[in-house]
């Protein structure tokens, strides 16, 4: 347990950072899976416009740092090549 003020305070804030980090990064799965779901189902139009979507959550959270930039790049490479293999 922390001792100190500052490391009880710390210890608040990394509880409340903790739960908002897993929020943010269930939302980007969620909307993965989304992409990959209109993919399989084979509407381009409609994947096109989940895709849009998908890839502003993925660029909001690696901005935030909750995933590398890195990864967030293989995300979009790899759904945008799906997208583009189902013409």
């Amino acid at each position: 347990m922390a001792n100190t003020a500052q490391a009880r305070k710390r210890a608040r804030q990394s509880v409340a950072r903790n739960s908002h980090n897993a929020s943010l990064r269930s939302m980007l799965r969620t909307s993965i899976k989304r992409v990959r779901q209109a993919i399989a189902a084979g509407d381009k139009t409609a994947a096109a416009e989940v895709y849009r979507k998908t890839t502003s959550i993925i660029d909001r959270v690696a901005d935030k740092n909750i995933i590398h930039k890195n990864k967030a790049a293989r995300h979009k490479s790899r759904l945008a090549a799906a997208l583009k293999a189902l013409a």
